[in-house]
């Protein structure tokens, strides 16, 4: 596993994480208020194949640059 050297990591001006966080749960609780527990896991199941899908995608993309 890579290990991140977290102090070459600068803070983004301006940026709230905790604010983010609460409006991202909010969205996604608004979204999933009236699903059932099969519908849910549907979405999750859907966003974790699109994240897989463009680690992948990026992935592929970093190893073909490296090779040029």
């Amino acid at each position: 596993m890579t290990k991140i050297d977290l102090s070459t990591i600068k803070p983004i001006p301006g940026f709230d994480c905790l604010k983010w966080k609460q409006e991202r749960q909010a969205k996604i609780y608004e979204e999933t208020k009236h699903m059932t527990r099969e519908e849910v896991r549907e979405r999750l199941r859907k966003s974790v194949e699109r994240a897989d899908s463009r680690r992948a995608e990026l992935t592929e993309r970093r190893a073909t640059e490296a090779q040029t």
